[in-house]
């Protein structure tokens, strides 16, 4: 049986989140990446809870210069709630492209991975 590229994505995003968990001192940041836009969140594993969450959404410029903006948007969120590192959860996509350019905008904003 052939694996669409959805279900692909999923076993290893899965296969992921085996190692990378998050807690309150570092929580995990977790990235979705759609056609038109790219989504990230601040999330605490044990409780549940998302602590702080950005989109692209309403930002204009390439796909590519949004999720750097993303990135920056992110940090600034969590710096602002208190917090200074994060483990990164690449969601099964590759690091490369808008997924890098969200990660380096978020180290820019002064987040550490």
């Amino acid at each position: 049986m052939k694996r669409t590229k959805q279900q692909s994505r999923k076993r290893i995003h899965l296969r992921i989140r085996k190692k990378v968990n998050g807690t309150p001192e570092r929580p995990r940041l977790n990235v979705f990446r759609s056609n038109k836009a790219i989504y990230c969140q601040i999330v605490d594993d044990l409780k549940g809870h998302t602590l702080v969450a950005a989109s692209s959404a309403g930002l204009k410029g390439t796909k590519t210069e949004q999720a750097a903006e993303v990135g920056k948007l992110i940090a600034e969120k969590a710096k602002s709630a208190g917090i200074e590192s994060v483990v990164f959860d690449r969601g099964g996509y590759l690091y490369h492209g808008r997924v890098k350019a969200l990660a380096d905008g978020a180290r820019e904003g002064g987040l550490q991975f």
